[in-house]
């Protein structure tokens, strides 16, 4: 686990704090989205998000390993392989990603109603 900024307002950290430092960013759920329907490699990964650099894919997939949500499995051939997953424990996190994925949907419908309303 990674070493993790003290709480904002309560002595044990707020449970909210602690699941958005492990998911929140602009990435890290993306990244699991990606990932719930099978393992995937680096440069899979890179082009299902195009807007990502390779310093920071990188970045995010070393904290997600950290923290125990993603593996990483290297193949012992020339040149390597390598596999990302999400971890059981990382499974956990599913309907919350499909929740937010879901979420998304809807503020994008509302959003595509309001406007039309607008013109």
């Amino acid at each position: 686990m990674r070493n993790r900024k003290s709480g904002y307002g309560c002595p044990e950290g707020c449970p909210v704090e602690g699941t958005l430092d492990i998911i929140g960013g602009k990435w890290k759920g993306v990244i699991l989205f990606h990932l719930i329907d099978g393992k995937k490699r680096f440069n899979q990964l890179r082009k299902l998000m195009p807007g990502v650099t390779q310093r920071m894919l990188t970045l995010q997939l070393r904290e997600l390993e950290e923290d125990g949500i993603v593996q990483r499995k290297v193949y012992p051939e020339v040149p390597p392989k390598v596999e990302y997953s999400m971890t059981e424990f990382g499974r956990t996190l599913e309907p919350i990603i499909l929740l937010m994925r879901d979420w998304g949907e809807n503020y994008k419908r509302v959003l595509k109603e309001e406007t039309s309303e607008i013109n």
